[in-house]
């Protein structure tokens, strides 16, 4: 296997968590997106939509999506179980790995792709250039400050997203609040059921990659 990762990215960093949950050791290469080198012919040759992270497989797929990895990589190596046991568990983190992207991971990268210098005419990955809108950056705030709520809501429910126990929907929420900071988009203090999971993931040894 060979994992493309890029160190500044949430989603590659999903990646890499999983990685280090499973205590797996996968030949890497650094893809560096603020200096572009995702748009270079050689990466677009693996991975055409210019995307990070990406995994190819013992077989030589090129896998370009955190849960088809995760899937990949939990099928091989089951335990410890990242996606679940059991249809209902298997379904839970499933469900909530998708909302934690939608309703969380897009406004986040709204925000970032519409506001920062860096992205200025890369407000969307991929080999083309589209120009930042201010409105998608106003709104994305808006739903972070939606999706913080729900997330409050949830964990006052349950010690971990998705299930009783540290799953994929954890690595992803995690890794995408972890992100969200380069925006100055942060746990609102009140919201005491989030920042103890927060700290909880924050001291697991996967945290750290």
């Amino acid at each position: 296997m060979l994992f493309f990762d890029c160190a500044t990215a949430p989603n590659p960093r999903r990646a890499r968590m999983i990685i280090a949950e499973k205590g797996l050791e996968i030949e890497t290469r650094e893809v560096s997106i603020a200096k572009g080198e995702q748009l270079a012919a050689d990466f677009l040759a693996i991975n055409p939509r210019g995307t990070l992270p990406v995994l190819v497989t013992e077989a030589g797929q090129a896998l370009t999506e955190t849960v088809a990895i995760a899937a990949y990589l939990e099928d091989l190596h089951p335990e410890p179980p990242l996606m679940g046991q059991g249809a209902e568990e298997k379904a839970a983190v499933l469900n909530w790995n998708a909302v934690i992207e939608q309703q969380g991971g897009q406004p986040i990268t709204d925000v970032f792709r519409n506001s920062h210098p860096a992205m200025k005419g890369r407000s969307l990955p991929g080999p083309q250039n589209y120009e930042q809108l201010s409105d998608l950056a106003e709104r994305g705030r808006a739903r972070v400050a939606e999706f913080f709520d729900m997330l409050e809501t949830r964990l006052q429910q349950s010690p971990f997203i998705a299930t009783d126990r540290f799953t994929l929907a954890d690595i992803s929420c995690f890794a995408m609040i972890e992100f969200a900071r380069v925006s100055k988009l942060r746990i609102p203090e009140d919201n005491r059921a989030t920042l103890t999971w927060y700290e909880h993931i924050r001291k697991r040894p996967s945290a750290s990659v």
